[in-house]
């Protein structure tokens, strides 16, 4: 019998170094999916920002081509005003002119002086057509450059609307991965939660006939009294048949979730508030919880469910699920816990 059960132990044993190689494969997996994840959002977060540094100093362009622009048009105006000066002195001059010119027909006046004065009026016509001309030439420079501007804003506001459209472009893509993601991650939940509950349903007509074994939300509760002895471990007979059951329920249940589930059942332990002497086998609650847990998981791994689909958890006494030190309060806080969960 001694012989018989060392080799149960040692075989037991075995099987933590895939356990604890398949939860390391697990979190390596787990982590270089997040840092590519983490490295996108990174990637797209840095183009972003440089697009935000272009169009700014895209509109402080056009902030300074307007400005530019709006006293091109103020010098334009003041020309043209003074175009339209010269011009009415032009035809003022010229009817000066007209008005000597008939006197001189007429013979009413003299000669001399009046073939001054018009040779006066002649220079200071031919001055302001001089100053006309220049002004014209003034005017169509600056038409030019409000041409050339017009075209450099229009040429900016192109490649404005194109920046903005890439940006557009990127902000749509990461909403559209994020969708995705979300929808991928809610589809998985909902088929775990139609397997736990195919699981939970399955149980609960196994277990049905007893008393001491019930559905705490989405967790299977067994008391302590039904799977241990006081302050002990190992299974007793009772507690063997009912983790036997439940070994068939989780073996039915692997081969209906698909491969790409990557579920666990959880199997966490309980105590009541009372302390341990710590003179026992076990120095304190923690211990024990956490023993018992690991009971129940090797069983299972004996009845054949898979060691990667199975965890341990002990929670020694903080976290009750009756208050107050009643018998029937801890009673009730002697406990262990299934729970199908994702990885």
């Amino acid at each position: 019998m001694a012989l018989a059960r060392k080799g149960r132990t040692q075989r037991t044993v075995d099987y933590w170094p895939g356990f604890v190689d398949a939860l390391s494969t697990l979190l390596l997996a787990i982590m270089f999916l997040l840092s590519v994840f983490v490295l996108a959002q990174f990637l797209l977060s840095r183009e972003i920002s440089g697009k935000e540094d272009v169009l700014n100093r895209l509109n402080s362009q056009i902030n300074e081509l307007t400005q530019l622009l709006a006293l091109e048009k103020g010098g334009k105006q003041d020309l043209e005003d003074s175009l339209a000066n010269l011009q009415a002195s032009l035809a003022s001059s010229e009817g000066e002119r007209s008005r000597l010119q008939a006197l001189l027909d007429q013979g009413t006046g003299s000669s001399d002086v009046a073939n001054r004065q018009i040779g006066d009026l002649t220079g200071k016509l031919d001055e302001e057509k001089q100053i006309s001309a220049r002004a014209m030439s003034q005017i169509d420079l600056l038409n030019q450059q409000i041409a050339a501007l017009r075209s450099q804003i229009a040429a900016i506001e192109g490649a404005l609307q194109a920046s903005e459209a890439k940006d557009e472009a990127s902000q749509t893509k990461i909403s559209d991965l994020g969708r995705r993601l979300n929808v991928a991650l809610a589809q998985r939940v909902q088929e775990l939660n139609r397997y736990r509950s195919d699981f939970f349903g399955r149980l609960r007509e196994i277990l049905s006939d007893r008393e001491n074994i019930r559905i705490v939300g989405d967790r299977f509760v067994f008391q302590s009294e039904v799977l241990f002895p006081s302050g002990g471990n190992e299974l007793n007979p009772e507690g063997q048949e009912e983790m036997a059951k439940l070994a068939t329920a989780v073996l039915d249940l692997a081969k209906e979730i698909p491969s790409e589930i990557n579920w666990v059942l959880r199997v966490d332990g309980h105590t009541d508030n009372v302390p341990l002497s710590g003179t026992g086998r076990y120095a304190d609650n923690w211990e024990l919880s956490s023993s018992r847990a690991t009971s129940v998981v090797k069983f299972l791994i004996s009845r054949g469910v898979p060691a990667a689909r199975l965890a341990a958890a002990g929670f020694g006494e903080f976290q009750p699920i009756a208050e107050g030190d009643s018998p029937a309060a801890r009673s009730q806080n002697r406990r262990i816990e299934l729970k199908l969960t994702e990885k």
